[in-house]
Parts: structure tokens; C-alpha cells; sequence
């Protein structure tokens, strides 16, 4: 039996005890990387140096205007978010350097709106060992949340399921009678492909004549001259920018005029501002609105102005959806509370429920602890008389 004597030292010890696990746990929430008691340290990793520097340069801008909002009204929950950016050069290898640097020395909380399928595919692994969460990357390769992985949250329909849909759809309305392909030689490329594939399959159409060509590439003439003699009247095009156009231009030259789609990598003004009236009649896949200066929408409208002030550049697809990934950010982190960690980031991220459809045009998004796919939704545009218009409803 426990005397008198020994419970106020035994209610001392439990005390003690209890005070040591809450110092421990207080601990615990402060050393996890990148939070201090005032600062949210992220990172991005984008192209800005090499063939989609425009995209990354407009997806750096978008994060920072919702970053520079946010800290300006107080941040959250008393700590100002820390933007850095390294620059992957659209290069793999460059990208592995990039997240290490981040990860192991820069000590971030996570890495938002990395770009490219294979740049996310090669530094994914360096994050998760560091328990870094990949958010929101720019690439709608499906690796970005299948397997659904607690540090993998997605907010790009995929390439393969929309270049399945639309590919599907549009065939079938064009009543074409022969596909064929142009794709990048990489894990980008060969998503596109495999997507059209499924699709055309799915209405029983194949996928005919399939060519590629290696990132950076401006010569089109031998692969186009390869499909146009297969007798192709709907092109499938893996490609991103300065491809897309000269792959189009080269089309047109030979006479060549197939209805061409390609995927949400292509959709920016650049086709039409850089290539020119050929461009017209090309089909993208795109899951927003194009946020030109003067679009209807009144709340986009002046969005668009307000982003055109700050950088001095238009804004593109790229800007509005780094900025609403920031926004989502914003809401996870605000939901996590003031001990903010990765496990407390991740719940809340499981548990916001809905997310509504934003000014931009996206879809609802929502998560679980099994779905890492916000949306698996998206439309079709067109560029007519030089500006992309959309044709299709998100489905």
C-alpha cells in the first residue's frame, strides 16, 4: 500500500512526466522542416532556363502573387510564407539536383507546382525519403497520384484519361478515318500516346502511324512527311510549345490538314502569338479558362490586369493554376491549425471536403486518404481567329 507520505512525490513525478511529454511534443511540431514559429518555408521547381521557360517563369509569378497576398493580410496563423525556386532546365538529372538542394539543405516544408512529368518522376523519390510533400505538380502524368501515397496530392487530370475522353469524342464528331501521332521521346510523350491509343480503342479505332522526336527538336519535316503519307486525317500531338507550332507550321506548308489535337501541355497563347494564323482550327485539352486581359468573366478580368501590373507579362494557364494551388495551400494550412507539420497538413488535406470550382474555370476538386486526384475533369478548346476559345463542357 502507498503511504501519505510517498503521493505528493508520486503527483510530482506524474507532473513532471506530463510537462516532459508536452515539451516533447511541442518540440516535435516546431522541428518539423521548414515551419518555424514565423515562417512557412516552400519551394518550387520550375523550367527557367530551357524549352518551357515561359511556363515556368508564369507559374513562379502565379505562386508569388498568392504568397504576397496572403503574407500581407498576416499569413497564417501568425507565420509569413517564404517562397524559393530552383530551376530544373526541363532536365531530369537537373531536377534530382534541384529537390536535393531544397530537401537537404534549404530544409523546406514541401514543394509545390514542380514542373514536368519526368522532372516530378525523378525527384520524387529524394522528397519522400525527407518525408517532403509533392504538391500539386505541373504534370498530369498519372505516377503524380497513382498509387495514392501520403505525400501526393494532384490537381491535373491526367493525360491519359482526358487524351482518352477527348480523343474518343472528337474522332467520332469529325468522323475521321485514320489517327496517327507526333509525341516527345519521354514519360510525357508516351502518356499522350497511350491515352489516344485507349481512347481510339475504346470506339474501335487504332492508333496508326506514330513518330517521335527528342525534347528541344526544331526540324519537323521528316515525321510529318511520314504521317502525312500514311494518310492520316486526325493527328494526335505530344507535344508542348515551340513542337506544337512547328510541327503545325510544317503541316500546313505540305498541304497538310488533318484535325490535330493535343494535350493540356499545349494550351497557351504562345501557339497562336508565336505561330501565327496556321494555328487556327488546333484542339487542346484544357481543364481552366485562358485568362486573357479581356475575358468576360468579370472576377478573371480583373485578376488578369491586377497579374499584368505586378510582372509586366500576360497571364496564361500557367499563372492561374499555381496561384490556385497556393490558395489550396492556404486552406489546408489554415484548417491544420497553429501546429502545423506534415502529418497535421495531411489530414487536413483528407478532411477539407469540397473544394468549390474557382474564378479560373477548375472544377471541384476534393481528396482522401485514397484519392490524390482532385479532378478528374476537363473540356476541349480551339484556337479560332488567334485566341483559344472553349467547345466543349468540362466532363
Amino acid at each position: 500500500m502507498t503511504s501519505s507520505l510517498q503521493l505528493p512525490r508520486l503527483v510530482t513525478l506524474a507532473t513532471a512526466l506530463l510537462s516532459l511529454a508536452g515539451i516533447a511534443a511541442a518540440q516535435s511540431a516546431s522541428t518539423t522542416q521548414g515551419i518555424t514559429k514565423t515562417e512557412i518555408l516552400l519551394a518550387t521547381i520550375q523550367d527557367l532556363s530551357g524549352p518551357v521557360a515561359a511556363y515556368g517563369k508564369a507559374a513562379r509569378n502565379g505562386m508569388q502573387l498568392r504568397v504576397d497576398e496572403i503574407n500581407e493580410q498576416g499569413g497564417i496563423h501568425g507565420r509569413k510564407i517564404r517562397l524559393l525556386v530552383e530551376d530544373n532546365g526541363y532536365d531530369p538529372k537537373k531536377a534530382v539536383l534541384a529537390a536535393q538542394k531544397l530537401v537537404n539543405q534549404d530544409k523546406v516544408f514541401m514543394i509545390v507546382a514542380h514542373i514536368g512529368t519526368p522532372m516530378n518522376n525523378a525527384a520524387m523519390p529524394v522528397m519522400f525519403e525527407k518525408g517532403v510533400i509533392n504538391f500539386m505538380p505541373l504534370s498530369a502524368g498519372r505516377e503524380m497520384y497513382e498509387p495514392p501515397h501520403k505525400l501526393k496530392f494532384a490537381g491535373v487530370a491526367s493525360y491519359y484519361d482526358t487524351l482518352r475522353m477527348n480523343v474518343a469524342k472528337l474522332y467520332k464528331d469529325k468522323a475521321a478515318k485514320q489517327a496517327c501521332a507526333l509525341y516527345q521521346d519521354d514519360d510525357y510523350g508516351l502518356e499522350v500516346v497511350r491515352g489516344a491509343e485507349q481512347g481510339l480503342k475504346d470506339i474501335g479505332a487504332t492508333l496508326g502511324e506514330k513518330t517521335t522526336y527528342k525534347r528541344g527538336a526544331t526540324d519537323f519535316s521528316s515525321q510529318v512527311a511520314r504521317l502525312k503519307a500514311s494518310n492520316c486525317d486526325f493527328l494526335v500531338l505530344g507535344t508542348i510549345i515551340r513542337e506544337t507550332i512547328g510541327a503545325i507550321a510544317e503541316a500546313r506548308k505540305t498541304g497538310w490538314n488533318p484535325t490535330i489535337i493535343g494535350s493540356q501541355a499545349s494550351y497557351t497563347d504562345l501557339i497562336h502569338k508565336l505561330g501565327g494564323k496556321g494555328m487556327d482550327g488546333y484542339y487542346a485539352i484544357s481543364t481552366a479558362f485562358f485568362p486573357y486581359l479581356d475575358v468576360e468573366q468579370p472576377a478573371l478580368r480583373f485578376w488578369a490586369n491586377k497579374y499584368k501590373t505586378k510582372f509586366g507579362d500576360d497571364p496564361s494557364t500557367y499563372s492561374t493554376g499555381t496561384y490556385a494551388d497556393i490558395e489550396i495551400f492556404i486552406r489546408a494550412a489554415q484548417k491544420a491549425g497553429p501546429n502545423l507539420s506534415t502529418d497535421s497538413f495531411v489530414k487536413a488535406m483528407e478532411t477539407l471536403g469540397e473544394i468549390p470550382a474557382d474564378m479560373f474555370g477548375t472544377p471541384p476538386l476534393s481528396f482522401s486518404a485514397t484519392k490524390r486526384l482532385g479532378s478528374a475533369l476537363s473540356r476541349l478548346s480551339q484556337i479560332q481567329d488567334g485566341r483559344w476559345k472553349v467547345v466543349s463542357d468540362l466532363r
